[in-house]
């Protein structure tokens, strides 16, 4: 039997300590799921939550205007995090330089992401990554 799906969302306002907002409620949301609901979550993969959170609200508070909208769900052996803004413009990995410095938050995101989506909703987009939960992968891989 498949366990039950677990979900939270927030209304960030995207001004000053929005990000830090948002990487205390997913790390609040981890917690409840770990001890409340007896989820396992890896030490690896609540850190990743919290970058992850981070990368994808950085980029909404710096490219967009007004709130963004923060789901985070767990289902089976992943988390899912999903970030909405009002910024129509889907991101796109820059090619590797060596020299540049910052803007590799969407490199990051996909380096440890199960997966991802991009997708533009009438108003804004809204991108998810899905992450997994224990160190094994939710198909019992190696962590990349």
């Amino acid at each position: 039997m498949a366990p039950e799906s677990i979900q939270a969302g927030a209304a960030l306002d995207g001004g000053v300590g929005c990000i830090a907002e948002a990487r205390r409620r997913a790390a609040a949301f981890l917690t409840h799921a770990q001890r409340d609901r007896g989820v396992p979550v890896s030490a690896r993969a609540f850190d990743l939550t919290q970058l992850v959170v981070s990368e994808l609200v950085t980029n909404s508070c710096k490219y967009a205007q007004g709130p963004i909208l923060m789901d985070l769900r767990i289902t089976g052996a992943l988390v899912e995090v999903s970030v909405w803004d009002s910024d129509h413009v889907l991101p796109v990995a820059r090619a590797a330089e060596p020299g540049r410095v910052g803007q590799h938050g969407l490199e990051i995101v996909l380096a440890v992401a199960e997966a991802f989506e991009a997708q533009r909703e009438p108003v804004g987009k809204r991108i998810t990554v899905r992450l997994a939960l224990t160190d094994g992968g939710p198909a019992g891989h190696a962590a990349r």
